[in-house]
């Protein structure tokens, strides 16, 4: 009879304990936010900060590990992941995420945003937020903050570039993204979606004569070495969302959930100033890029609201095409709120 209590207590004890190991949060110890930046970056910094916010108002309980630079996967795989609930976070660009929800193409609209300042101002708009952020939980996401690459300038070994007519006959290599490639092709290049490690060789060895990202990117992979002509068009934001699994969000309590949502604030604010800083005083060289430039007989052009003007009319076709598939409610809402926050 002894044997038999001593067996009954050590299976109620293990019923017990596999009760409780049940009940536990599945995500305890093992939260992971990806994404593609560098360390150094604005955008990783971001992320640090995002985890380091939530760590200190959960008194630890929730202690998020970064991964930067892709070690989790490419966007496109991150994406999956997190629909799939297998990473809980990451911070994806928008043109990946258009390929999963259409409405974030809007943020992609060539030459939507006249300046930095009226971007930034129309995304930190609460409902601009509600808005866009809506459309993701249908499509396997909860999306509750901002982080950014940068907005892209135009650089190129041919010529100096001030008008749409400027940019025509050029190979360009852009991001492998339908709204990128029909950009381009509008504006009378021949776009070429080729990996981003390959652009420095490409351009070297004449596979092609120009390529768009943001100047600060431009000049930390040295893609000034090879195209001295920079134009500041600014022509896209590369705003990525920080998109959470919608398994991993409804462990959180509603309590969490606001955290994670200060925490996103944190992040963009974070963000922003880093690589601000990183205009002024590049990594290792400490100069800034217009010191840079001066340096390396760099060619930096400045659009005129006026030029700027003439390609935003150029870019009406590519409008008209994503208007069918980002829809008018939301295109319509978007130039309403970016003609009330213009600087």
């Amino acid at each position: 009879m002894k044997k038999t209590s001593v067996k009954i207590s050590l299976i109620t004890g293990l019923a017990l304990i596999l009760m409780t190991a049940l009940a536990l949060p599945a995500f305890a110890g093992s939260v992971k936010f990806g994404h593609v930046a560098p360390p150094f970056h604005g955008q990783a910094k971001g992320v640090d900060a995002f985890a380091a916010y939530v760590k200190e108002k959960t008194h630890g309980k929730i202690d998020i590990a970064t991964f930067p630079s892709g070690q989790l996967g490419g966007e496109r795989s991150m994406a999956e992941q997190v629909q799939a609930g297998t990473l809980q976070i990451a911070a994806l660009t928008t043109a990946v995420l258009q390929n999963f929800v259409p409405q974030g193409a809007i943020l992609d609209m060539p030459f939507i945003f006249p300046d930095r300042k009226t971007a930034y101002a129309t995304l930190d708009d609460p409902e601009v937020q509600e808005k866009i952020f809506s459309y993701f939980p249908k499509k396997g996401f909860i999306a509750i903050g901002w982080t950014e690459n940068e907005i892209r300038d135009f650089t190129n070994n041919k010529r100096p570039v001030r008008t749409p007519e400027d940019i025509k006959g050029l190979k360009v290599r852009v991001m492998n993204s339908p709204v990128y490639l029909d950009t381009f092709k509008q504006l009378g290049a021949s776009p070429v979606g080729i990996p981003f490690p390959e652009t420095y060789n490409a351009l070297q060895t004449g596979v092609i004569d120009a390529q768009e990202n943001p100047i600060l990117t431009s000049v930390l992979m040295k893609f000034t070495e090879v195209t001295k002509h920079v134009t500041r068009t600014q022509h896209c934001l590369t705003e990525c969302i920080i998109v959470v699994s919608i398994d991993y969000w409804e462990s959180l309590s509603e309590k969490e959930q606001g955290i994670f949502k200060e925490a996103a604030k944190i992040a963009i604010d974070t963000n922003r100033k880093v690589n601000a800083g990183l205009h002024d005083a590049l990594p290792k060289s400490g100069i800034s890029i217009a010191d840079y430039a001066k340096k390396n007989e760099i060619e930096i052009l400045e659009l005129t609201p006026e030029e700027r003007d003439v390609f935003r009319q150029a870019m009406v076709p590519v409008w008209n095409k994503y208007r069918k598939k980002i829809g008018d409610d939301l295109f319509d809402f978007m130039l309403a709120k970016i003609k009330a926050h213009q600087q």
